[in-house]
């Protein structure tokens, strides 16, 4: 049989890090990408089949696949869009430039990179396209607005190509995490410190109550909070499956934020999430 291929973003950790290395470990032939030169270096010597893919650069997705065709003699089986970045701060706070850096990654790199894949897998007859979305993609959370609308964005675009493409060989299909164990928190350390400033925010008491200790104190896990294998076990059923599912929910949050929006009317879920 011919081995599998799956092109995974995001691998440097979490969630990608560790779907690359169980699906290594089942046999697949897995191109484990990453943002940054010193991490796919990394990978690499840990035996994974690595190179530089920026979801905010088309040059470097174009270059990614490129190199993934060159090994497989032109054919991907599946592509799994996993890397994303928060920038969290109150939406009033929240500048439309940082604003657009998240959606460069978390929607629009999703975008560029599934339409350079579509024309592989239509030629080959087959194919699987996995969007990484989030419980965050189903409801808000505060002090998460730029996160939250590029998930909403991205399962907007996602339930859209997966109509679009029935008439075709190609599946598409939604993964939504909750809580995950992570360092998305740690990581969008940086971009809050460039983007909001908060000392001037009318709502510099809350950050100072609520965000910030949420960033910068070292905590336990959140409630229900799962390792990034749960994600893969996940990934892994969309991928087996004879008709994969449109979408998959991981962690009891996900699947209790998606009942309470069916049933409650939008001001007690409001008073729901504010609370949470």
């Amino acid at each position: 049989m011919t081995q599998k291929s799956i092109l995974i973003t995001g691998c440097s950790s979490g969630i990608g890090y560790d779907a690359a290395h169980r699906l290594h470990a089942k046999g697949w032939k897995v191109f484990a990408t990453c943002r940054k030169a010193e991490d796919v270096a990394r990978l690499q010597e840990e035996g994974l089949i690595s190179c530089v893919l920026d979801h905010s650069d088309t040059a470097s997705m174009t270059a990614a696949l490129d190199f993934c065709l060159k090994q497989t003699g032109g054919t991907l089986d599946a592509v799994f869009n996993n890397g994303a970045f928060a920038c969290p701060g109150a939406v009033e706070d929240l500048p439309t430039d940082a604003l657009r850096s998240v959606f460069e990654t978390n929607f629009f790199g999703y975008h560029e990179l599934t339409r350079q894949v579509i024309p592989v897998m239509r030629a080959q007859g087959h194919g699987r396209i996995i969007n990484c979305s989030s419980v965050l993609g189903l409801v808000v959370m505060p002090w998460r607005g730029a996160y939250n609308a590029s998930k909403f964005a991205l399962e907007g675009l996602t339930h859209t190509l997966r109509i679009e493409m029935r008439d075709t060989p190609i599946d598409v299909i939604l993964i939504e995490p909750g809580p995950i164990t992570t360092r998305i928190r740690e990581n969008s350390i940086p971009h809050f410190e460039r983007w909001i400033n908060w000392e001037s925010s009318p709502r510099r008491t809350q950050y100072e109550s609520q965000l910030r200790k949420r960033l910068y104190h070292k905590r336990g896990k959140d409630p229900y909070e799962l390792p990034p294998s749960a994600v893969t076990d996940k990934l892994l059923q969309a991928l087996s499956a004879k008709t994969p599912k449109p979408c998959y929910f991981v962690t009891t949050p996900t699947y209790f934020m998606s009942a309470l929006r069916r049933v409650l009317p939008m001001r007690l879920l409001d008073r729901v999430i504010a609370k949470a």
